[in-house]
């Protein structure tokens, strides 16, 4: 799921502490989540992978090139050099970029049949959950 503090996946689903691993970055990138997931399912037997987006999200409708300029006049030409290149999978729209991670995740030989992906929108207005098909 995203960074974003204003969502909680353990209360949203009723998963007790402890019981899950939450896997956050911005926008919540199934594919920046990858290297942890690999680590949940394979080391700690994680079996099921809830990718969720949000209402509201700041990655949604922003572009590489927003976000680079945003680091260049924040942080210099020389942190921006250090990040050259670096995608920082902004998405247009919120159900299809939840579909699309879903689908990179099915289609990975890193994430073996056996677990099962779902794919949600969490809403940060009302904490609520809804599911997404494919």
């Amino acid at each position: 799921t995203c960074m974003d503090c204003r969502i909680d996946p353990a209360a949203a689903f009723g998963i007790p502490l402890g019981d899950a691993h939450v896997i956050r970055n911005a926008g919540g990138s199934a594919r920046e989540a990858l290297r942890s997931l690999v680590v949940s399912e394979q080391l700690l037997q994680t079996n099921e992978v809830f990718v969720i987006k949000h209402t509201h999200c700041g990655m949604m409708g922003t572009t590489n090139e927003k976000i680079n300029d945003t680091v260049e006049k924040n942080l210099g030409q020389e942190a921006l050099a250090e990040l050259n290149g670096l995608d920082w999978l902004p998405f247009a729209d919120l159900e299809q970029g939840v579909k699309d991670d879903v689908k990179f995740l099915e289609d990975s030989k890193a994430v073996p049949d056996g677990v099962h992906v779902s794919g949600w929108v969490y809403d940060v207005e009302d904490g609520k959950v809804h599911s997404v098909g494919k």
